[in-house]
């Protein structure tokens, strides 16, 4: 008997829903919002308010593309934490009901999780390019830096996480200083990709283990701009892809030093990368580099699952369901959980 799960995701400002069948993902549909793009971030409310009107239309093209009936689907996956509020309820509330009109069990998700278990997705029966237990998983967005030991699909454990700021917001905060737009993120990725990376030197933290920071580095970015804005005022037009590529690859080497020390201490060669910042082209160069360099069998997902999306939901919610791990009806959402 085929094993068929529905994915919905709706934590931040993207609506997904996807159709997982025995680790084969059917369809994954996206639905974005750019109404934040002129507000600088995302406004929660605007947010849920988007996903009360996207989710209706995103799940029913997510069935259609996979070509099943809504009455294949064995139980239906939601996120249910970390994000935010209002359209992390959405997501629920449109879990509850459709798990209460089919009579299926609901599948609680953590977010997080679901980003780590991006790369059991298959995309057709003989793909079998999922790392091996354990690995390492540095899960680097706009909200979590964090290195992961991955045991099994339900044993992880974070050894590593920031202790302020993330990495992705890191990006976005210095874009934004910049008047580069929202989300920053991509738009630092592909200036820096015409700087030189060694054209300034931003200040690098001193933490202990293998935990983060970067709000050392965004206050030594910011000093930067004032000190040479006092004394050239389009210094940023001038500089913007050079202060774009040593950015870039201050944070790089932050998280990548801290990531090859975990390795080394804990003996592991298998190592991931997920989360929205994986798709930075200077994060997935450091990962190829280091698999050259120390022998690391390297997991890069591709763009469309570095995102928020329901295809990583749904494969959690099916490895869930080999277990039974079923969710009461009463689950309210939370905004902020750990691994």
């Amino acid at each position: 008997m085929s094993i068929t799960i529905l994915g919905i995701e709706s934590s931040c400002d993207d609506t997904s829903s996807s159709v997982i069948q025995d680790g084969v993902m059917l369809s994954n549909v996206i639905a974005s919002q750019a109404v934040h793009e002129a507000y600088g971030g995302v406004v929660p409310e605007l947010a849920s308010r988007a996903h009360q009107q996207n989710i209706i239309p995103v799940v029913s093209e997510a069935i259609k593309r996979a070509g099943i009936d809504k009455s294949q689907i064995d139980a239906v996956a939601f996120t249910r934490g970390p994000g935010l509020m209002g359209s992390l309820l959405v997501g629920t509330s449109f879990a509850k009901g459709f798990s209460a009109a089919l009579g299926i069990p609901m599948i609680e998700v953590n977010h997080l999780q679901a980003h780590v278990l991006a790369h059991f997705i298959k995309e057709s029966a003989d793909d079998n390019h999922a790392p091996s237990f354990p690995f390492l998983c540095l899960l680097v967005s706009g909200g979590n830096s964090q290195i992961i030991k991955v045991n099994a699909y339900n044993d992880m454990e974070v050894i590593g996480q920031t202790i302020d700021d993330a990495a992705g917001e890191a990006f976005d905060k210095c874009a934004k200083v910049m008047g580069l737009g929202y989300p920053g993120g991509p738009v630092v990725n592909r200036l820096a990709n015409e700087g030189n990376p060694k054209a300034f030197t931003f200040s690098k933290p001193h933490i202990p283990g293998y935990n983060y920071s970067f709000s050392g580095l965004k206050t030594s970015f910011l000093y930067t701009l004032r000190d040479e804005l006092q004394k050239d005022p389009d210094f940023i037009e001038k500089n913007k892809k050079d202060l774009c590529a040593s950015l870039q690859a201050t944070v790089i080497d932050i998280l990548m030093q801290k990531l090859r020390m975990a390795a080394k201490d804990l003996n592991i060669k298998e190592v991931a990368v997920a989360g929205g910042v994986s798709a930075n082209s200077g994060l997935r160069d450091a990962f190829l580099d280091h698999a050259k360099r120390y022998g690391w069998k390297v997991h890069i997902p591709k763009f469309s699952f570095t995102t928020d999306n329901a295809a990583m939901v749904a494969i959690t919610g099916y490895y869930k369901y080999m277990d039974k791990d079923f969710c009461p009806m009463d689950a309210a959402p939370f905004s902020r959980v750990q691994i």
